[in-house]
């Protein structure tokens, strides 16, 4: 995609802080970062969402995201744990259109917060939703 931000990232176009790279993924620190240290792993090639990336690719870049968070949990100071975040579409906080994970960092007490408010499901909804999934899975 010639508009993509992340594409004209993997072309060179636009600088990155880059931590990893092989031939189908890069990895480099996000410009507005939750945290210090925050970390974006994506496909070199070009997919929207979660759902158009292909097995192959999926494999290698949650290689990468295991690599980064794990040298992030070792090099940088006080990190005591880390987050990985993926969003897929705009209504899920996907800004932008290519499929990529955040690697965030974390400290205690660190005012980031990714709770929701728990909700109660009764046994015969839960089973009324996984019939309808599970119907759907290939």
């Amino acid at each position: 995609m010639d508009e993509c931000i992340f594409c004209k990232i993997v072309k060179g176009e636009i600088p990155c802080t880059k931590l990893y790279e092989n031939e189908q993924v890069l990895s480099f620190l996000d410009i507005m970062p939750a945290s210090k240290g925050h970390a974006l792993v994506i496909p070199k090639n070009h997919y929207a969402t979660l759902l158009d990336l292909p097995h192959k690719e999926l494999k290698s870049v949650t290689k990468a995201i295991q690599k980064v968070a794990a040298a992030t949990m070792v090099a940088l100071p006080g990190v005591q744990g880390f987050n990985i975040l993926q969003s897929n579409h705009k209504v899920a906080g996907q800004v932008v259109p290519h499929v990529h994970f955040h690697v965030i960092p974390r400290h205690e007490n660190d005012k980031l917060n990714f709770a929701w408010e728990q909700g109660k499901a009764e046994i015969e909804e839960l089973k009324k939703y996984a019939e309808l999934v599970k119907g759907k899975i290939k």
